[in-house]
């Protein structure tokens, strides 16, 4: 290679770092803005007093004449806050304990057979296309099921959780033990553990990464979720906060201070978990979800 083409090899060497660093930037920039304006908004309008609401966008992004916590209030007292938030709590705690032993088992059995016996991919592919399966199709008779067994509650609720979301982590623990090596357990067979306790005392404590992703999965779609309490639930005086804030929807319009109010309250417990969590979720959704 002469030294005029080595030259040229540099410069672009040098000059793609830069050019992926301002891409990278304004990709970032735009992201924060499509996160943080609708953020801005709720926070606006749950400070404001239904009077100042106008349907000009200068009026509804400009700030509150005065900063009130009023609204915040009302819509505790609404929605029945601590009542309803007890449920979710409930609801959502019980659902990632039972999802984190119940699917972390099976991603654990389903993997280990497939690395010695290729027949059980049927078992994991049977499990993980329940993914494609819509919740309308499901609805109507889980509705008839969950009365007939006197379970249309809360513990009725909890259980089509754990169900539910078992395809989406049943593929994440079986993709994330492809990284743990085979050599572990064989090593620990030898030593005279039994599969029961190599699984609790040692590949249990490895999957903490994907423990965390898959909790934090789940507990954002039980939290959220408005359909399965509603249709299953249905007449009966338990409410989650989202069945809670329906109270702000009517035929004849939404309260959208004190509904965006009690969104931002139901946030809080949701976001604080994430924030515990977010160590270790990237490693978990990338060794996991790839090879899956």
């Amino acid at each position: 290679m002469t030294k005029t083409a080595d030259k040229k090899v540099r410069r672009l060497k040098a000059k793609t770092p830069g050019k992926s660093n301002i891409l990278l930037t304004v990709i970032l920039i735009l992201g924060c803005i499509t996160v943080l304006f609708p953020l801005y908004m709720a926070i606006i309008i749950a400070l404001k007093s239904p009077s100042e609401m106008t349907n000009d966008i200068a009026g509804a992004l400009s700030l509150p004449s005065s900063f009130s916590l009023d609204n915040f209030a009302e819509a505790m007292r609404v929605t029945d806050f601590w009542h309803s938030l007890a449920n979710s709590l409930i609801i959502t705690g019980v659902t990632i304990v039972l999802s984190l032993v119940i699917h972390s088992m099976a991603g654990y059995a389903i993997g280990k057979c497939m690395m010695r016996h290729k027949g059980f991919k049927l078992v994991y592919f049977y499990i993980v296309s329940g993914m494609f399966v819509p919740f309308a199709i499901l609805m109507m008779p889980l509705v008839k099921e969950t009365a007939i067994m006197g379970i249309d509650n809360m513990f009725g609720v909890i259980i089509l959780y754990v169900v539910f979301y078992m395809p989406m982590n049943v593929m994440l623990y079986t993709g994330y033990l492809k990284n743990i090596p085979l050599a572990i357990e064989e090593a620990a067979e030898v030593d005279g553990s039994s599969t029961w306790r190599t699984y609790w005392t040692i590949i249990f404590p490895m999957m903490k990464p994907m423990h965390a992703t898959v909790a934090v999965l789940t507990a954002l779609g039980t939290w959220n979720d408005v359909m399965t309490p509603l249709v299953i639930m249905s007449g009966s005086e338990t409410t989650t906060l989202p069945l809670a804030q329906l109270n702000f929807q009517t035929q004849f319009g939404t309260n959208y201070n004190l509904a965006f109010a009690s969104y931002i309250l139901a946030l809080i417990p949701i976001l604080i978990f994430y924030i515990i969590c977010q160590k270790k979720i990237i490693g978990g959704i990338a060794n996991g979800a790839v090879k899956g």
